[in-house]
């Protein structure tokens, strides 16, 4: 995979986060701010602060990293907010745009602005808060630094000093290990960027490139973990045999002494990726040539497009259900017609091969994800001063453009919360027998029609004592009798950290509670399994797409449901003896010794005409949120793909529904939200509902041991 088409992604992000960024500015309403539109503006510049220090964007990175702070003193609240200081801010995300739009067309910003806009951000903290901003440092050799100025002359020098060491003590040998040659081609061409390759040899299992020039071996690595894996570099130090060799090439020269000297060059002499810029030096022929050839095949077409053409196959699909419906009426009357039979048999394969077609091209590998990951755990990792190895399984695994870019600043949360609080430092991990290094695993799999991500630790694991005590001082309603899960749970309720202390990393106690709410939001959620000394396993569990759903159509009286049928394990039909009625009319039914609670569909739902008699009912077995559940159906139709139709867009929020859609025969079916379900069942019992005295006679008084 080329390395431009991450930056692509991250140039496409940083727009709608900035147009994000200035509608809630425009709607701020500085005399009583509403605390969730700051939160919006602050994770809007923080993300793009974290995706330019990735790429290596160093102004833009510098800029956002100081308004970034500046923000986070006014959703605390130390910061009043003005009309001027949102002019301000809106003034700083013009330029921002104006500084990514210069490293989309290959340039730098401009030195100047960049300057102005962020003496202004200082003087303002200075002035209103009493205290000095940030300023982000460097954090990637992949593209040109910026001209030492006045303020800043010592910056430079540390960079040029370093060169000359690493100059001086000779050449960098490369090895790249278990490596396929498109790889490894892109790989070599990334290394010409960096400096002079002295010479090259090897094959697939170990090709070894000897490099001299500036950059030193992190550098190199850093670079290299966008496509490989860290264990598939070694790079080790040789002496050169020629001190002139090993000076820095005119491509690898820093950007301070390289400007002056080209002042004419024109900027479409330069390679198609931003970062590549300080280092394309005289090779223009080779970037055009690979850019053209990726042009000539695929084509950038509006997600908007995209959108439409999957509701129109939506509605085809449903249409062809409707007339499959009324072939099979006629079949049933004895007028059949074997080439309407036929035709309709075509229909229906095509109209799925299409649907199919269509869907995937939504469908976006999980390592456009998982990529952004290796240089957030390293630099994660050197801010709390720990040893972090990180492992990515199930790269291939694809979903949703739409889950994909909604599910990177969760999984980002979970990635960083793992890094903090979970694994331990690394003279205590030696203390108590572990590695110093601890491990951090990302993966994604298919899981029947879901895709199960996993953010997974070799840590301490999380303390259900502290956990609960914490929870107390913050004024939760908790008891010890509660359940390790649903102690696990705590640490997404809103304002909750066990960070002793706010850092940059973390302590707000802002992020976790938002990814929960934006996982649910994707029809998705969040589990936790941890062991104590351990470590934790925290599962985000989403649909492939929100589009189509594979369902099971079940019967309650004169209605209709789907029940997803990711969330369907198992039917039954319960047995008198096995069904016992619980305090509070809770009703349990045992199933291989496990006691599952038991959720009348009728009457949670209030649908007449329904089954009673537990024992004529059909009990589905369903799992939500990590927890097991029996619910009395009165019929199992059969399984099918529907066409999800969004209830809230088109009607309202209703309890216990997550969505809508249309059958074959032009009805409407509710999709059943399992865990919306309980909680409706347990508010109606809360309510003091009384039971169905009818159905609760065929329970057992006694509870089970």
């Amino acid at each position: 995979m080329d390395i431009a088409d991450f930056f692509d992604t991250f140039f496409e992000e940083a727009e709608e986060l900035l147009a994000d960024m200035e509608q809630h500015l425009l709607e701020l309403d500085v005399d009583d701010p509403d605390s969730e539109q700051l939160n919006a503006i602050f994770r809007a510049a923080h993300s793009i602060k974290g995706g330019a220090g990735t790429f290596g964007l160093s102004v833009l990175q510098k800029t956002t990293h100081i308004l970034e702070n500046l923000l986070d003193y006014a959703r605390k609240g130390e910061l009043t907010l003005r009309a001027d200081l949102v002019d301000t801010f809106l003034e700083a995300k013009d330029i921002m745009h104006e500084q990514l739009n210069a490293y989309r067309n290959e340039e730098e910003p401009d030195r100047e602005t960049y300057e102005r806009i962020c003496q202004t951000l200082q003087q303002i903290a200075l002035e209103e808060i009493g205290t000095s901003l940030e300023v982000a440092a460097d954090t990637a050799p992949m593209t040109s630094a910026p001209a030492p100025t006045e303020e800043a002359p010592a910056e430079a020098a540390p960079v040029k000093e370093e060169a000359a060491a690493t100059t001086a003590a000779g050449h960098l040998k490369v090895a790249l290990i278990n490596v396929d040659e498109k790889d490894r081609i892109l790989l070599v061409e990334e290394l010409e960027q960096l400096g002079d390759i002295q010479s090259q040899s090897g094959d697939d299992k170990r090709y070894e490139v000897t490099l001299s020039g500036s950059v030193s071996a992190e550098d190199i690595e850093a670079v290299m973990c966008f496509i490989i894996e860290p264990d598939q570099i070694d790079i080790q130090q040789v002496a050169g045999d020629d001190a002139s060799a090993s000076a820095p090439s005119p491509a690898a020269a820093p950007a301070e002494e390289k400007a002056p000297a080209e002042p004419q060059k024109a900027p479409a002499d330069t390679k198609a990726s931003a970062p590549d810029k300080a280092a394309a030096g005289d090779e223009p022929a080779k970037g055009k040539a690979k850019k053209a050839s990726a042009e000539s095949s695929s084509i950038r077409v509006s997600v908007d497009k995209v959108d439409q053409i999957i509701n129109l196959v939506g509605e085809l699909i449903i249409t062809q259900s409707m007339l499959d419906q009324t072939v099979s009426d006629l079949d049933d009357q004895s007028i059949g017609n074997s080439s309407l039979q036929n035709g309709m048999s075509l229909l229906q394969r095509n109209a799925r091969d299409l649907q199919e077609s269509v869907m995937s091209i939504r469908m976006i590998p999980m390592e456009f994800v998982f990529s952004r990951f290796p240089r957030v755990v390293r630099d994660t990792a050197g801010k709390l001063g720990k040893e972090i190895e990180l492992v990515t399984e199930g790269k291939s695994t694809e979903l949703d453009k739409s889950l994909v870019e909604r599910i990177t600043d969760p999984l980002t949360h979970l990635v960083r919360n793992s890094l903090d609080h979970g694994i331990e430092m690394p003279d205590v991990r030696e203390s108590i027998g572990k590695p110093r290094t601890g491990k951090l695993t990302l993966s994604a799999r298919h899981q029947g029609g879901n895709i199960l991500i996993e953010v997974r630790d070799d840590g301490a694991g999380l303390d259900r004592d502290r956990l609960l005590a914490k929870a107390r001082d913050n004024g939760l309603n908790v008891s010890d009798t509660m359940t390790d899960e649903d102690v696990f749970q705590l640490i997404f309720a809103p304002g909750f950290s066990t960070a002793n202390e706010v850092t940059d990393v973390s302590g707000r106690g802002v992020g976790m509670d938002v990814v929960k709410r934006n996982i649910q939001g994707m029809g998705g959620r969040v589990e936790i399994q941890s062991k104590k000394g351990e470590g934790t396993i925290t599962s985000i569990v989403l649909p492939l797409t929100l589009a189509i759903l594979d369902g099971m159509s079940i019967k309650v009286g004169s209605e209709t449901f789907i029940l997803p049928l990711s969330t369907v394990l198992e039917s039954l039909q319960p047995d008198k003896d096995d069904m016992y009625a619980m305090a509070g009319d809770d009703v349990v039914l045992k199933v291989r010794d496990e006691y599952l609670p038991v959720i009348a569909i009728h009457e949670v739902l209030d649908v007449e005409d329904a089954i009673t008699d537990p024992t004529k009912s059909i009990a589905v077995i369903v799992q939500g949120e990590g927890r097991r559940y029996a619910m009395l159906v009165d019929e199992l139709i059969g399984q099918q793909q529907v066409v999800v139709k969004n209830l809230e867009d088109n009607y309202r929020k209703v309890p216990g529904i997550s969505a809508a859609t249309i059958l074959g025969d032009g009805s409407v079916a509710l999709i059943l939200d399992i865990s919306g379900l309980h909680r409706l069942n347990r508010a109606k019992k809360e309510a003091g509902k009384p039971a169905n005295t009818q159905t609760m006679s065929f329970y057992k008084e006694s509870e089970p041991s």
